[in-house]
């Protein structure tokens, strides 16, 4: 069974209006998608997650299950994604199919080469400055 994300209200509050700002650009089929996990998601209030949680700039280290490949990742708003810097936008397959989740949580996620299965490794937070 998939695993039910659980999101911050502040992240939850961002990527709804992303969703909501995002209508009319080329990804409208992964706009769907963060729209339909964002619609199963536990929302925590205070804003408080276990820091094995993804949420918006996350650094992931995940696994394709299948392939036995690793990549580690930074999950970022639209505007600051940089592939060559691994920083993958919020509104990515990739970064749809993990937010929320948590460590070794196992996700299968439709990405452009097919039905991908992943294994998040291990996430970490920036230090707040």
């Amino acid at each position: 069974m998939k695993p039910i994300p659980v999101l911050t209200l502040t992240d939850y509050q961002l990527l709804r209006e992303l969703t909501k700002s995002s209508q009319n650009s080329t990804s409208k089929k992964e706009i769907m998608q963060l729209s339909q996990e964002l619609d199963r998601a536990i929302v925590n209030k205070n804003d408080e997650l276990e820091d094995t949680i993804v949420r918006i700039n996350s650094f992931v280290e995940i696994e394709d299950t299948k392939a036995k490949q690793r990549m580690k990742i930074q999950i970022v708003l639209p505007q600051l994604s940089n592939i060559k810097e691994g920083k993958v936008s919020v509104i990515a397959p990739l970064s749809i199919a993990l937010i929320g989740f948590k460590e070794n949580d196992e996700v299968d996620w439709e990405m452009p080469a097919g039905v991908k299965s992943l294994r998040i490794i291990s996430v970490s937070h920036p230090v707040e400055s």
